[in-house]
């Protein structure tokens, strides 16, 4: 039998797709927000901000570094960015999903104008890999980034 419109079936099959894989993509959506909003708190220069999308025994490590555990320390760590580049501005490059962690890309730009600076300007990416805890907080985050090329802006070589 033909019909008048013979592609509504097809049109159907698309939307029913099209609406299956919106509703797949919830969890990692509201992940991307989470990654904005972190990166809306580290351009605040409130520490405690960022330290707020941790959970209170959460962890940050990076570059194989001492970790900073606990909201206290975390902030901590984010004082001593947000410190000595006064204009810090973090950008979120993107999102990635593995299993049972993401990981947010980002660069980082500043000067090193606070206390002890060198004057200058740093621009360098990484990226830290998140284990969420059952409240939607970051648990463990191991960050890098290629220290070698930070050391060289820092110190302008």
């Amino acid at each position: 039998m033909k019909t008048k419109y013979p592609f509504i079936p097809t049109l159907s099959i698309i939307l029913i797709i099209m609406t299956g894989c919106k509703s797949d993509n919830t969890e990692y959506d509201k992940m991307v927000e989470f990654g904005q909003n972190y990166t809306y708190a580290w351009n605040s220069k409130v520490p405690e901000k960022m330290a707020s999308f941790y959970a209170e025994d959460g962890t940050l490590t990076v570059n194989n570094g001492t970790p900073a555990v606990g909201r206290k320390q975390l902030a901590e760590t984010a004082k001593s960015y947000m410190d000595a580049f006064p204009d810090l501005e973090l950008t979120m490059d993107s999102l990635t999903q593995g299993i049972g962690t993401y990981r947010y890309y980002w660069t980082f730009k500043g000067t090193n104008s606070g206390p002890n600076g060198t004057g200058n300007k740093v621009d360098y990416s990484g990226f830290e890999e998140w284990t969420m805890n059952d409240k939607g907080l970051v648990q463990k985050s191991i960050g890098t980034y290629d220290a070698a090329e930070y050391e060289k802006q820092l110190n302008g070589n």
